[in-house]
């Protein structure tokens, strides 16, 4: 990973100082970014995710991002735990609450994926997905609500795309696209339900192809993720959500490009991989 160029939005940005952030996943990548980022900030981050030992092929575990939340500047709370199981998001939003004595923000980021096909998708595969993107989502936006309503800028914040109708998402990867879908419903809905509550509900997507270890893994990844940006563009686009004001900003489907073209960015090629803007791969669902 790059390293994040918190420069770039310096004159606009608030800051998270004394926020209590809850991520689902963040082991890596994306939300292990945006960890990061708020760690410069000195906010509080716990992470809950199921890797408390390390992956055969995928670095990083919730103690090994708790050490780097560390060192950025935060303070950690690494909570080994699954989204599926309700007593594990429960106990991972009572442990943030004793910890840290509230909680500001939540970010649901655990994510499963499958683009295979109907005919050649597993039923396991598919209630992977529903069970960890849509229900995971709700569980732990849920869970955490009666915190939020305390916090003076409450936030729920979810790495999922815009609702877009177009039926070749469907036909692509059919059980994905429901998950997905079913992730950014949850945001469309709360930003409703909530709306005379305080608390600022969105959903953030990358317009590009974003440098992460499940991409590098892939056949060919290496060569696929020069044409990605590093995750840092999605943390820093975060950051300026999660620091705006809740009461007014709600209801967003944003991506990254459009939240830091609205923050006054305008050259972007600092979070390039290696290819020029042009010819960067663009995001699916967009």
């Amino acid at each position: 990973m790059s390293e994040p160029r918190r420069d770039i939005i310096a004159a606009n940005a608030q800051s998270l100082r004394g926020q209590t952030i809850l991520m689902s996943g963040g082991s890596r990548g994306i939300g292990l970014a945006i960890a990061l980022r708020a760690a410069a900030d000195g906010a509080n981050v716990a992470i809950m995710a199921k890797t408390g030992t390390a992956h055969a092929s995928l670095e990083g575990t919730v103690h090994t991002a708790a050490a780097q939340i560390e060192a950025a500047g935060g303070r950690a709370l690494a909570i080994v735990g699954d989204v599926r199981n309700d007593e594990d998001v429960l106990g991972a939003v009572a442990q943030t609450v004793e910890r840290f004595g509230g909680i500001d923000v939540v970010v649901n980021n655990a994510s499963a994926i499958d683009l295979s096909n109907t005919d050649d998708v597993s039923m396991k595969k598919y209630d992977l997905m529903m069970d960890i993107n849509v229900r995971g989502t709700f569980l732990l936006s849920k869970s955490a609500l009666p915190h939020l309503r305390k916090s003076g800028n409450g936030h729920i914040l979810t790495l999922s795309p815009p609702l877009n109708l177009d039926p070749k998402w469907a036909g692509a990867h059919l059980a994905y696209t429901m998950a997905k879908y079913g992730m950014s419903l949850t945001t469309l809905g709360l930003a409703e339900e909530l709306r005379e509550s305080g608390i600022g509900v969105n959903s953030l997507w990358p317009a590009t192809l974003i440098d992460t270890a499940a991409i590098r893994n892939m056949p060919g990844g290496e060569q696929l993720v020069k044409a990605a940006r590093s995750a840092d563009i999605v943390a820093d686009a975060a950051h300026a959500i999660l620091t705006s004001p809740a009461g007014t900003c709600s209801g967003n489907f944003f991506t990254d490009e459009a939240v830091l073209a609205a923050a006054g960015v305008a050259d972007l090629g600092g979070y390039s991989m290696g290819a020029p803007e042009g010819r960067l791969v663009p995001d699916i669902f967009l």
